[in-house]
Order: structure tokens, then C-alpha cells, then sequence
């Protein structure tokens, strides 16, 4: 498996995959293409997008014949902070350290950008992703009520800080 920064040939795959799991965002394709369309636009506010397939695969787009996405990352960039917006691994590569490589780049990123956090929100039932953003070092920091709707549910915030002593 490698992780690679997405591209917009990779929209199908991804929504393909985020429609798949019933606790993924739900964007829109609009959504999706402006993550490619926007970035760089301004060099402290844009999205960036990571994916994961096995290794040997032909990227989506390079002959036609687009790739099988295990697992893609969204994340946007707001001055220093960094928020996590989208994460979604295929069922069937759960609990293979997918989740983990997509959190390794994501961070990567944030700090080589010089980014003082990463922050999320998760639903309070999904134990699986709280216990991976955990093992990557974010913190609980705070409680949303009523965040989520389809259905209604309470959110956890987690955040990373990447500056030291904060």
C-alpha cells in the first residue's frame, strides 16, 4: 500500500468509498473537485487530499483505467491550524494501519508548513477513530452537542498539537 496526494481524476473513487461508509462526510462532487480547483489559491487557506491504494495500481487517470481507492484523507489549512475534515477506509482494510499512514501524512504536511495544530471532530460512537487519533497523539479537548444529524449524535473534538509546549 502507499499513500500519494490525491488528484481530481480520484473524485469517483473517493465519493465512490465516503458513500460507502455511513459515518463519512457526505459532500457533494462540486465539494470534492474544489479541493484540487482551490489549492494554492492562497497560500495559507486551501484543502489538500491524500489517498491509499496498493502499491502497482495505475493512478486514476494515467491510462484510463482509474485505480481502486482504499482510503482517502481531506484536510484544510487555515493559517497555522490545520483541520481534518474527511477520513474514510475501506471496511475491508480497517485496523491495517491504513488509517494510521493517512494520519502520518496529513501531519507531515502540517509541519512542514509549519502548523501549530491539527484539530477533528468525530462522532462519540465511533470508538475505532477515537482510539486512532489517540494512538497518533491528539488529545480530547472538547464536547459537541447535537453536532451530528443522520443520524443526531454528540461529536468529540480531538486536536494535535504540533508546536512544543503547548
Amino acid at each position: 500500500m502507499q499513500v500519494r496526494r490525491a488528484n481530481i481524476e480520484d473524485v469517483p473513487d473517493i465519493m465512490e468509498l465516503a458513500g460507502s461508509s455511513s459515518l463519512a462526510a457526505h459532500w457533494p462532487r462540486q465539494l470534492y473537485e474544489s479541493v484540487f480547483s482551490d489549492s494554492g489559491s492562497s497560500p495559507n487557506f486551501y484543502r489538500l487530499a491524500w489517498v491509499v491504494e496498493n502499491e502497482g495500481q495505475t493512478p486514476a487517470g494515467a491510462s484510463g483505467q482509474a485505480s481502486k481507492i482504499l482510503a482517502f484523507l481531506v484536510a484544510r489549512r487555515a493559517d497555522l491550524e490545520w483541520e481534518l475534515e474527511n477520513i474514510v477506509v475501506a471496511e475491508t482494510f480497517r485496523r491495517r494501519s491504513v488509517g494510521s499512514m493517512l494520519l502520518a501524512a496529513l501531519i507531515a504536511e502540517a509541519r512542514a508548513q509549519q502548523g501549530s495544530g491539527i484539530f477533528l471532530e468525530v462522532r462519540e460512537s465511533n470508538h475505532d477513530a477515537r482510539a486512532l487519533y489517540k494512538k497518533a497523539g491528539f488529545r480530547d479537548m472538547d464536547f459537541r452537542k447535537d453536532y451530528y444529524s443522520d443520524p443526531r449524535e454528540n461529536a468529540v473534538v480531538f486536536r494535535l498539537n504540533l508546536l512544543a509546549g503547548i
